[in-house]
């Protein structure tokens, strides 16, 4: 078992992997109790562009990634905030421009399709020293946020009008939380993939709603829900040779059937 740690590369996988983890279920708790499951798989759809224009103009992908990704969550947050719109339909509509985007610049250089690939379905022999420290850094600085507003974020999602005749900024916290998760999403991307990060961020949270523990009980537990995930599906895919990302979602949704069993019982 322990051999799987004498290859740099899977420690540096177990890292990150084990950090966006942490990452995605907190921020996924706030996002599934909004109704905006959809945002994760939106943002990342955007955060594919971001990488399809690094590897064509010759940035750093991962950078370019989060740049993207920040952008189309400011956008889809003003568009929710300042005109009549359902939070589904905007979401439909990024959701679907980012994937048109992606497929032009990905048949424009075809020559990166293979990297592409990686970042679709996610590769743990892609991630570098440098991906790893960035993932540290800049998840540290996302994950203080979300703790740091953990009470009034819960507030906004259970009410928002009434946080808002309470003296909250909702405003400004709304968009807080889609900033934190559009980064979270495109440092993510490099590990889960572009295609399954939503997984990651939702199911977990899911999951640790059947049991209807109360918020504080809840996080925790789609937190260690996703922990195990990440490192049951990352050994299994090393001995098994098969992609890491899918194993990872494989293991959250088994994880997220025996709730539902559970539960039923």
């Amino acid at each position: 078992m322990l051999e799987i740690f004498e290859y740099e590369f899977m420690q540096r996988a177990f890292i990150a992997g084990l950090f966006i983890a942490t990452l995605a279920s907190i921020s996924g708790t706030f996002i599934v109790l909004k109704r905006y499951s959809l945002m994760s798989e939106t943002l990342a759809h955007s955060a594919l562009v971001g990488v399809a224009v690094g590897l064509v103009a010759g940035y750093n992908p991962l950078w370019m990634a989060v740049l993207v990704a920040l952008l189309s969550s400011w956008l889809i947050e003003y568009l929710r905030s300042s005109f009549a719109l359902y939070s589904d339909a905007i979401l439909s509509i990024i959701l679907s421009g980012s994937l048109a985007i992606a497929v032009i610049i990905v048949s424009l250089g075809g020559e990166f399709n293979n990297s592409l690939f990686s970042y679709l379905f996610g590769s743990i022999l892609s991630v570098s020293e440098e991906d790893v420290m960035t993932i540290l850094i800049i998840g540290s600085i996302a994950l203080s946020f979300l703790l740091l507003f953990s009470k009034e974020l819960y507030f906004i999602a259970y009410d928002e009008e009434v946080a808002q005749t309470s003296g909250i900024k909702v405003k400004f916290l709304n968009f807080l939380l889609v900033s934190v998760v559009a980064i979270i999403i495109a440092l993510s991307i490099r590990i889960v993939g572009s295609l399954l990060i939503g997984a990651l961020m939702v199911i977990p949270t899911v999951a640790a709603l059947q049991y209807s523990v109360g918020f504080k009980n809840t996080m925790l537990l789609a937190l260690f829900f996703a922990l195990f995930s990440v490192v049951f599906g990352m050994t299994l895919s090393f001995y098994l040779s098969i992609p890491s990302g899918a194993t990872i979602v494989l293991s959250i949704i088994s994880i997220f059937i025996l709730s539902l069993i559970i539960n039923r019982r």
